[in-house]
């Protein structure tokens, strides 16, 4: 049972990289121009819009439209402490 317990935080833990590398990615392309017709640019969209909007709309009401987006510092931020959550509750049932 530990094992399977095991596996489940290293996958958990890789996907969460993954996507914070996804996020990093997404983070410096838009410090350029990029293409937006390009398949790469809209599949990084694709897959990060639906974390970044929420917290970028959130943010917008406590710090207003400042023109730096802080939202994929903050989603890395809250994918630690999910991460860090599921451990703690995953390790004791190992």
């Amino acid at each position: 049972m530990g094992s399977i317990i095991y596996q489940l935080i290293g996958l958990i833990s890789f996907g969460v990289r993954i996507y914070t590398l996804i996020l990093i990615v997404r983070a410096l392309i838009s410090w350029v121009q990029p293409n937006p017709y390009s398949p790469v640019v809209q599949l990084l969209y694709k897959l990060t819009e639906p974390v970044l909007a929420p917290i970028r709309k959130s943010l917008a009401k406590y710090m207003g439209n400042i023109g730096i987006d802080f939202s994929p510092i903050v989603a890395i931020l809250l994918m630690n402490v999910l991460m860090r959550l599921v451990r703690w509750v995953l390790l004791p049932l190992a």
